[in-house]
């Protein structure tokens, strides 16, 4: 199959990400669903579905490109770009961020905007430097 005039795209991948990002997508439903953000709140659902799947995809960045030498070769469209993409939302993360500022919490927004970024960032490289640690023993 061709997208868009470009090389062929193996159907199996785009299944595999299509199937992935339903069950990551439906999880985070569930998170969002057991833990709603008020008006004006800082939405902890959607803060720690984005820390925790950046976390999840340093490890699997490290176990599929450093230590599984033949790791499945849909394990990678399945898990990181299909169940950690549909988990992880950072258009959700701008959406709420926004929204924040029109409820006229400028500095919750702020938190959020930061606070999340930079626990994002300390995820994965946590998630990485755990896996690699481990991985050596």
């Amino acid at each position: 199959m061709r997208l868009l005039g470009k090389e062929p795209v193996d159907v199996r991948v785009l299944a595999a990400i299509a199937a992935g990002g339903a069950a990551g997508a439906l999880a985070r439903l569930a998170a969002e669903s057991l833990l709603p953000a008020p008006r004006g709140a800082f939405p902890w659902a959607t803060f720690g579905v984005n820390v925790f799947g950046c976390a999840l995809i340093g490890v699997l960045m490290v176990l599929v490109t450093e230590v599984a030498a033949r790791a499945p070769r849909l394990a990678r469209p399945f898990l990181g770009v299909g169940v950690l993409g549909g988990f992880t939302t950072f258009s959700t993360y701008a959406v709420q961020a926004r929204d924040l500022l029109t409820a006229g919490a400028a500095t919750v927004a702020a938190a959020y905007l930061a606070g999340t970024l930079a626990a994002a960032v300390a995820a994965t490289w946590a998630g990485m430097r755990i896996t690699r640690a481990l991985a050596r023993r």
